[in-house]
């Protein structure tokens, strides 16, 4: 509200030239709160008015008046505003008790839809720490996303096919043991993988029978089918475990064998636009007008490659779902692959390829390295979600024995440090795996969140609060840092959708769970006075936001720890 007071007065002031939501975007937060709670810098308006951004801020602050600014004063080129803050405390905790679940929510999304691609392991490999980040990323933009009105459709797009499944098929025609595969599948199925992939640096001839087996598979061949249907049933079984584990489920699983009878007609269709050339007898879409590489459709030897599969994907996806976003959570290392997509799909004149949109993401690194299959390098998220659990159970057992549900609020808190250790960082940056980091439970952790959440229930429940319709004032100083907190909570709720960026709610929470925390440390709550009410309303206020934000990034937060 204050901000948009702000940006319609300034921008009246500036006149047509400067818009309201150019204005509103420039408005800051000052780092120190001795400079206010607002502020807006002049620099850019220097070159139209030929004055220097002091003399501009001199100029504009004393025309700035409203009820909600105590005082608007100019900084060097800054116009600093204090804000009314009984009014916005005022506002902010009613507001908050009336919209109850609500709050936070938006409806820019209505009526409109979005697609998923996140997860997406392959079949007969193990669930890495390396597929956590588009698991757990793709899971809160869709939280972000129906918060914010949008039909989501979380679509698990299942690595079933492609040249190294014809390398599995020959390591287990090698070196396969069934009863071993049928007692621990992943396990065994990752060991003849690697297996292969260091017998072929000495024998290439390995790589030829690897070829072979794909294109019986792609041909149908009874017992390449078999074996690939096996494999596939056994790994999507070990999967379900992880994502039950996360808490997480899709509205489709999907394999890209889904689309083996489809792909030609795609493949007709970039004829019919004349897109395809031969190239060293394999066939490819030119992109040389957009600086691209040539899109690879069919190698040589006629089998198809995910690109064909991604585009038929993408046209099937559209058809059922008429998609207003299509968003691919895939790692940053198939930029290229996505931009190609995208320019192939528009080259195919459809109107929707603007919408599709690859939200990449950095890699999660083990001593400095990326985390291979094929090398044998992988750390497996079951067994660290099993440790953090594990480490749950036993800080529980020294700090709270007689704790109900112990099992239950372990498995909240362990699942809950692992994927915020992943959602606290940019999504752009590669992050190193650290296990000590991960499971520490103090600190920048989802654990301390929950703690803060749980603190706040206890002060609740010694306090006896109880929701009424009226909101008491709050004439209190040292609560002002946690109400302009929790005011701003809508807006990054908004910004973190806009930007696909899950860390400015985690970011966010950590801030908010600080400043409780220090309200609690200075002021005592349950003192009963006149603003015991009020304080208690404040308690409340932050609990909803803090159990609400950590929801949005797949976070349970139990009311007893």
């Amino acid at each position: 509200m204050e901000k948009h007071v702000l940006a319609l007065q300034l921008s009246q002031l500036l006149g047509e030239e400067f818009s309201r939501e150019w204005v509103y975007s420039l408005i800051e937060t000052p780092k120190q709160e001795k400079m206010g709670d607002m502020a807006f810098p002049c620099f850019k308006l220097s070159p139209t008015f030929r004055k220097s951004p002091q003399d501009l801020a001199s100029e504009l602050a004393p025309r700035l008046k409203h009820d909600l600014f105590t005082r608007v004063q100019p900084t060097g080129g800054y116009i600093n505003i204090f804000l009314n803050q009984s009014l916005i405390a005022e506002h902010t905790l009613k507001k908050i008790l009336t919209e109850q679940e609500d709050y936070g929510k938006h409806s820019f999304g209505e009526g409109k839809t979005v697609v998923l691609d996140l997860s997406a392991p392959n079949i007969a490999k193990p669930f890495s720490m390396g597929h956590l980040r588009s698991t757990v990323i793709g899971n809160a933009l869709s939280n972000l996303a129906e918060n914010c009105g949008y039909e989501t459709v979380k679509i698990n797009y299942i690595g079933d096919y492609g040249t190294q499944f014809g390398k599995l098929l020959a390591a287990y025609k090698k070196w396969g043991d069934e009863e071993l595969i049928r007692s621990n599948p992943l396990a065994e199925l990752t060991k003849i993988y690697v297996k292969f992939h260091e017998e072929a640096k000495q024998d290439p001839s390995l790589i030829d029978e690897g070829r072979d087996w794909f294109k019986k598979l792609e041909q149908q061949h009874p017992e390449a089918l078999k074996l690939w249907k096996w494999f596939k049933d056994a790994s999507l079984e070990e999967f379900n475990k992880i994502y039950q584990l996360l808490g997480i489920e899709f509205d489709l699983t999907r394999g890209e064998a889904y689309y083996n009878d489809k792909m030609e007609a795609t493949v007709d269709l970039l004829k019919e636009h004349s897109l395809l050339s031969n190239s060293e007898g394999a066939e490819v879409v030119h992109l040389d007008e957009e600086g691209l590489p040539p899109c690879l459709i069919k190698k040589s030897d006629g089998t198809t490659i995910y690109a064909t599969r991604d585009l038929t994907a993408a046209i099937d996806r559209y058809q059922n779902y008429t998609f207003d976003q299509a968003l691919y959570i895939v790692g940053h290392e198939q930029s290229l692959h996505f931009e190609q997509i995208k320019h192939v799909l528009g080259k195919l004149n459809f109107p929707w390829a603007q919408d599709v949109k690859h939200i990449s993401f950095g890699m999660m690194l083990q001593d400095g390295s990326k985390m291979s299959t094929r090398r044998g390098k992988t750390i497996l998220l079951e067994k660290v979600l099993e440790e953090a659990i594990d480490r749950a159970k036993v800080n529980i057992e020294e700090k709270n024995p007689s704790l109900e549900n112990k099992e239950d609020v372990a498995r909240q808190v362990g699942v809950g440090a692992v994927i915020f250790h992943d959602l606290k960082h940019d999504r752009r940056n590669d992050v190193e795996f650290s296990l000590e980091d991960m499971l520490t439970f103090e600190g920048k952790t989802a654990p301390y969140l929950q703690y803060a959440y749980v603190r706040a229930q206890s002060i609740l429940n010694r306090g006896g609060f109880e929701i009424n319709s009226g909101t008491p004032a709050l004439n209190d100083e040292q609560a002002w840092l946690v109400i302009k907190q929790l005011r701003s909570f809508p807006e990054i709720v908004e910004k973190a959708y806009k930007e696909y960026d899950p860390s400015k709610i985690a970011k966010y929470l950590l801030d908010v769970a600080k400043g409780f925390n220090q309200y609690y440390a200075s002021v005592k709550i349950l003192n009963e006075d006149n603003h015991l009410d009020s304080r208690l309303t404040l308690v409340y206020s932050f609990s909803l936001v803090i159990r609400k934000g950590l929801e949005l990034l797949g976070i349970e937060a139990p009311k007893r720890m």
